[in-house]
């Protein structure tokens, strides 16, 4: 059992949930290496209901709590990874959209990538703050009134909210950790060198941090 310190991230799990879209988080976040404080953060999976659910890459994810048992008062921060759901079937998944304004009127955190931006996007969640995702025009396709604030990065953060598209996990994952203070800025970046740019000589620095 985790001490009284430990504050927890609920990671939104779902059927077809893009596994590679929050596999850098996620793991780098459990593991507790080179972090500030080794153990700070637990991650807890939420399902739509307790029942398992299948992701895109064929496994088996058993859900720590259904949705409903969600509160944003025991959690630090909500990761909502991508799945076809969020096009195919966007009324199923309107209940994780409404749990994430829920989240940030409460100023707790929330992370979207690829699908979940749309999501976002159709309850309204993007027209006020700059954000990101697949591609502008796929956001258009929602019907949203935030064009204005589509920046054309990898990943953004504003105002408790943290956007990215399909092909920038390990730049999400960065936008997370800063969001968490996971590491000390000179960490945070020998991570991303290693990861995104594969420069093996970040590894030493982040020996010579550890």
């Amino acid at each position: 059992m985790n001490d009284e310190s430990t504050q927890t991230i609920h990671l939104a799990v779902y059927d077809g949930l893009a596994d590679w879209e929050i596999g850098h988080a996620v793991s780098t976040i459990r593991s507790g290496e080179w972090q500030r404080s080794p153990g700070r953060y637990e991650v807890l999976a939420v399902g739509p209901t307790g029942s398992p659910v299948t992701t895109m890459g064929g496994l088996t994810v058993l859900p720590d709590l259904a949705l409903h048992q969600l509160k944003p008062s025991t959690s630090s921060m909500m990761i909502l990874p991508g799945a076809s759901s969020w096009d195919m079937d966007p009324e199923a998944m309107t209940p994780f959209a409404s749990a994430a304004g829920i989240f940030l009127d409460a100023g707790v955190p929330v992370a979207a990538i690829c699908g979940a931006t749309a999501g976002l996007a159709r309850e309204g969640l993007l027209d006020y703050r700059d954000h990101t995702s697949a591609a502008p025009e796929y956001l258009l396709a929602t019907g949203y009134a935030g064009a204005d604030r589509y920046r054309n990065s990898l990943a953004v953060t504003d105002d408790g909210l943290i956007t990215a598209g399909p092909t920038a996990p390990i730049e999400f994952a960065r936008e997370i950790f800063a969001a968490l203070d996971l590491f000390t800025p000179r960490t945070l970046d020998a991570w991303y060198r290693l990861h995104a740019q594969h420069d093996a000589g970040a590894y030493f620095s982040l020996m010579e941090g550890a």
